[in-house]
Formats: structure tokens, C-alpha cells, sequence
């Protein structure tokens, strides 16, 4: 029993590190994209095609907040029934759908 508890630990520490990673790749990203913007500010681009730039960013920095929520109520939240968690996943899943 106690083997199977340190697999489950592994396992689960190997989601938190590639959840981590994801969400350091996306926030580059937005970092690249806001740059972007920057020079499209500076170089007096057409301001429809700067918002369409900001609407994207938005749009990744509310999948980036999604990503932290869930990650919340996945591991620091202590849920101890099944149907708590199911609830919870139902919620975060509604809630992405909204920021969409």
C-alpha cells in the first residue's frame, strides 16, 4: 500500500510540473504578444487590428487564470469525496466556457 501511495505521488507531482510548464509557455507567449502590441502602438498600426491583438491576449490570459483555478481546486482545496470533486470540475469546466 504504502509503494502505491509513492506512485500516486509521482504521478501527481509529474501533472503539477507539466501543468507548471504549460502555463510558463503560455505566459511567454502573452509576453511576446504584448510586445507585439507595443510595437504596433509605436508604428501607429490600424487600432482594429491592436484589438484584435488585445482580445487575443485576453483570451489566453483567461485560459492561463483557468488553468491556475483549476489547479486550485485539483491541490490546495481539501476535497475528500468524489462528489465534491465532480462538482468542482463541473464549476471550473462552466467557468472556462464563460471566459471563452
Amino acid at each position: 500500500m504504502d509503494n502505491e501511495k509513492k506512485i500516486n505521488e509521482n504521478i501527481k507531482q509529474e501533472e503539477i510540473e507539466k501543468r507548471n510548464k504549460d502555463i510558463i509557455i503560455r505566459l511567454r507567449k502573452i509576453e511576446g504578444q504584448v510586445k507585439g502590441i507595443e510595437k504596433m502602438v509605436s508604428s501607429e498600426t490600424c487600432c482594429r487590428n491592436i484589438l484584435v491583438q488585445v482580445a487575443a491576449i485576453r483570451s489566453a490570459i483567461n485560459k492561463v487564470g483557468g488553468l491556475v483555478l483549476e489547479h486550485y481546486a485539483s491541490n490546495c482545496l481539501d476535497l475528500k469525496d468524489q462528489e465534491t470533486e465532480e462538482g468542482v470540475k463541473e464549476l471550473i469546466d462552466t467557468f472556462m466556457m464563460f471566459l471563452k
